[in-house]
């Protein structure tokens, strides 16, 4: 296992160093199945791990980062803000809820969960006020729209570090994309293999045969290539690996291009597009 490749990383907006690749434990369970998953890709090299409140289970990851013997400044940890706990007076004392759950001073990432009408922008600002205040190295958002992105802009005194979106060669959301970079904003994908539901897709499994990978590793990989950062998710210790095992090939511009043509607008989480 090439343990530097999976610490291969992108330099956000204010500096500090994100892994491009790490585990999303969305619906895992909490226990066993939480603490196992993550010490499994821990094992396996991941330094990336992606937790939120409303997933329950961030008090699993705390509990496994330390049982790894991993020093924590070598593991980037993000959690995020529920959409219960926006709004002004609320979201700092929900980070400080998250920090005590993980059992850590800080965070390297959260996120604004999504885009909530009338208290996203008391949200942000205290946000900031947290940042400034080191309770997380970076801060940003996650399910925002171009629309969401630039009235934040407007008003922010910090520019989000990433924005975390579901992002796949079926939602491909390029004008989003476009606009992140533009911004200096890193984009995240969330639901990279847009949950199992196009590993079949026919030309996923013909590009996945040349080059002798799974249509899940060439899903991760077109995320990779286009310098996104991706967290799929799973439980199972054979699959995390897997998923891991993306940094010892490359796709070709003319395979990209298929996948990139995949687009349907296909969506398997929430859709944000509708919100005021």
């Amino acid at each position: 296992m090439n343990l530097k490749a999976l610490t291969q990383s992108v330099i956000l907006n204010n500096g500090v160093s994100m892994p491009i690749f790490g585990l999303g434990v969305w619906k895992t369970k909490s226990g066993k199945e939480c603490t196992d998953a993550v010490l499994a890709a821990l094992e396996a090299g991941y330094r990336h791990i992606d937790t939120a409140k409303i997933y329950g289970n961030e008090e699993d990851v705390g509990k496994a980062i330390r049982e790894s013997g991993i020093p924590r400044n070598e593991i980037f940890v993000t959690t995020k803000l529920w959409n219960a706990d926006q709004g002004k007076g609320k979201s700092r004392k929900a980070l400080e809820g998250s920090l005590k759950s993980l059992g850590m001073d800080y965070v390297d990432l959260y996120l604004v969960h999504f885009p909530v009408a009338s208290k996203r922008s008391d949200s942000w600002r205290e946000l900031e006020k947290a940042y400034h205040d080191k309770l997380s190295r970076s801060i940003g958002v996650s399910n925002y729209t171009i629309r969401h992105l630039n009235e934040l802009l407007r008003d922010a005194q910090i520019t989000p570090a990433v924005n975390q979106v579901e992002f796949h060669p079926f939602l491909n959301q390029k004008d989003l994309l476009e606009t992140c970079k533009k911004n200096k904003i890193q984009l995240e994908a969330y639901s990279p293999l847009a949950h199992g539901q196009k590993t079949n897709d026919p030309q996923i499994a013909a590009i996945a045969k040349k080059y002798g990978k799974t249509p899940a590793q060439i899903l991760i990989r077109w995320s990779i290539e286009q310098n996104i950062v991706v967290i799929p998710k799973s439980v199972k210790k054979e699959r995390i690996l897997e998923n891991s095992q993306v940094f010892d090939f490359k796709i070709s511009p003319e395979d990209m291009g298929i996948l990139s043509e995949l687009d349907e607008n296909f969506r398997t989480c929430w859709d944000p597009t509708d919100v005021d």
